[in-house]
C-alpha cells in the first residue's frame, strides 16, 4: 500500500482522474444492465449464458472456477436460467456425478442478440477515433485494471 500513497505524492490531478474512472465505471455498468434487463438477464446471469456460449457445455463446478464464486452462487444462477429456458442442464458423458449445463434454443438465441449488439455497441463507442488513440486507452486501462487487480489481491490477504 506505500506504493499507492507514494506514487499520488505530487501529481494533484490523480483524485479526479480517479474521480473519472469510477464515472466511467458507473456508467458502462448501467449501460450494460440495460442491454442485458431487455433479454432478460441479470450481469451475473449473462456472465453464465456467456461463458456456455463461448465454451461450450460445461459443468457447474468450472463456470464456478470461472467467475471466483461459490458452487452455491453458481446453483441458484443456473437454477434461474434453466427457469427462465436459457439452460438446460444434461447427464455428463464421462463423470455419472456431474451435470452439464448448455445452452437451450433461446439461449443460443439471445447470445447471438447479445453478440451483434456488442459488435454495434462497440463500433459506436470507438468510431471516429484514431487507431493509436484506441490503442492508448487499451492500454491505459489495462495498466489500471492490472493496478486494481493488485490492490483487490492485496486487500483479499490482509
Amino acid at each position: 500500500m506505500n506504493d499507492i500513497h507514494n506514487a499520488s505524492a505530487g501529481c494533484p490531478e490523480f483524485p479526479a482522474v480517479l474521480e473519472r474512472v469510477f464515472a466511467f465505471a458507473a456508467s458502462v455498468q448501467q449501460y450494460m444492465e440495460a442491454g442485458l434487463a431487455a433479454y432478460g438477464l441479470s450481469r451475473a446471469r449473462a456472465t453464465v449464458v456467456w461463458l456456455v456460449h463461448r465454451g461450450g457445455p460445461q459443468t457447474q463446478r468450472a463456470l464456478a472456477r470461472a467467475i471466483g464464486v461459490t458452487a452455491r452462487n453458481v446453483t441458484a444462477l443456473v437454477d434461474g436460467l434453466e427457469e427462465s429456458g436459457f439452460v438446460r442442464r444434461t447427464a455428463h458423458p464421462d463423470d455419472r456425478r456431474a451435470l452439464l449445463v448448455q445452452l437451450t434454443d433461446q439461449g443460443s438465441a439471445v447470445t447471438a442478440g447479445l453478440a451483434a449488439e456488442y459488435e454495434r455497441h462497440s463500433a459506436y463507442l470507438f468510431a471516429g477515433l484514431p487507431p493509436e488513440q484506441v490503442r492508448q486507452f487499451v492500454a491505459t486501462m489495462d495498466t489500471v485494471m492490472g493496478r486494481l487487480a493488485q490492490v483487490a489481491t492485496a486487500s483479499a490477504d490482509r
